[in-house]
């Protein structure tokens, strides 16, 4: 985890998902993924020089990705400082388990009849499964993500997967300050699949249980580490 000796994070590789219109919102759905990614973890300072030349954008646009990106509460600028990736506060973790909640357990049981389309959520329960295997515990973060990500767009919803997009991708910046992701994502790995399988059967109820106990039990296994984390660096 962390940047390349360049300050931008390896971003020169990522200059060809610009194409011919760079935007600012462009720029912006890279940053949001390295950040989710962990490429640059909280408290980090962006180098607008490297990045800027990385991806090949002015500064203009840079600074109006930084600024979108800032109000997605992904970053922070500090007057004099810089632009720095946000540190989220513990109240900030429990406000994204309620929103989390009371989105994901809508999608699903708002669902209607099945069968359901679950291609997309099978393909990330089995990804997070490789990676535990080969004790890639970022890796599993990762397919988790994409699980909790699938799970929403089986709304069918625009709006509701820009929300969470943004949601998840700031969920991340508390997973990167946790010493132990192993303790932190291999638990849910069953449950993934569990979830998975009640939709698999047509159990819509029955997912909607599973789901907010999850939700539940992760929140407060991720607030209590978090909250020794933040008190141990204040």
């Amino acid at each position: 985890m962390g940047t390349t000796g360049s300050g931008a994070g390896g971003l020169a590789d990522d200059r060809p998902l610009l194409g011919r219109t760079s935007t600012a919102e462009r720029v912006a759905d890279i940053l949001r993924g390295r950040i989710a990614e962990g490429y640059f973890p909280p408290g980090e300072r962006l180098a607008e020089d490297a990045i800027g030349k990385a991806l090949g954008v002015s500064r203009n646009t840079l600074r109006e990705a930084f600024r979108l990106l800032t109000h997605e509460r992904l970053l922070v600028h500090e007057l004099n400082r810089g632009v720095f990736v946000r540190i989220l506060a513990v109240e900030d973790v429990e406000d994204i388990y309620r929103t989390r909640r009371l989105v994901e357990c809508a999608v699903v049981r708002g669902l209607g009849a099945p069968p359901y389309a679950l291609g997309p959520l099978d393909a990330a329960v089995a990804a997070g499964e490789r990676a535990a295997r080969r004790h890639d515990w970022r890796g599993v973060s990762t397919a988790n993500i994409h699980f909790h990500r699938e799970l929403v767009a089986l709304a069918g919803s625009a709006r509701t997967d820009e929300l969470m997009r943004g949601v998840l991708a700031e969920l991340r910046l508390a997973f990167h300050v946790v010493d132990d992701p192993k303790l932190l994502h291999q638990p849910y790995l069953i449950r993934n699949r569990e979830i998975l399988e009640a939709l698999r059967a047509g159990e819509r109820t029955g997912a909607v249980r599973l789901l907010a106990d999850y939700l539940d039990d992760s929140r407060e296994q991720l607030v209590e580490a978090y909250a020794g984390l933040v008190a141990d660096d204040a």
